[in-house]
């Protein structure tokens, strides 16, 4: 099985966290923590700081690694590192996301999340 390597953006401010929902592909329309590919020779930190560019046109700090999460989904297993981040400048414009929200730890599982993002509540909600 093939394996994707990921990263995740826990972004965070005010005591609220950036949750995206995906405009495109197999996935449309679950939540998840923007994030991308790795891609060859790039740090999972360097490759979050460009996704987040790419994505959002917003510059972050990625902070400390929450979690590496293993997911098998049908197709390919999905390793997903995850970090605490805040944002530096712009102000999180979507350019392949279909919504946005940010969520309270209380209200996390008010979004429909991917399956491999599901794991990753239960240790943002007890941080």
């Amino acid at each position: 099985m093939k394996t994707i390597k990921v990263v995740a953006a826990i972004i965070t401010h005010n005591n609220k966290i950036f949750a995206t929902q995906r405009g495109y592909g197999e996935f449309k329309d679950g939540w998840e923590f923007p994030g991308g590919k790795i891609e060859e020779g790039e740090t999972p930190q360097e490759a979050l700081i460009r996704e987040i560019r790419e994505e959002l046109d917003t510059e972050i700090e990625v902070g400390k690694l929450i979690d590496i999460v293993e997911y098998d989904y049908p197709q390919f297993h999905l390793t997903m590192h995850c970090f605490w981040c805040t944002v530096k400048s712009g102000n999180l414009e979507l350019k392949e996301h279909e919504a946005a929200r940010w969520l309270t730890k209380d209200n996390l599982d008010s979004v429909d999340w991917l399956p491999a993002d599901l794991g990753l509540i239960e240790k943002i909600k007890n941080s």
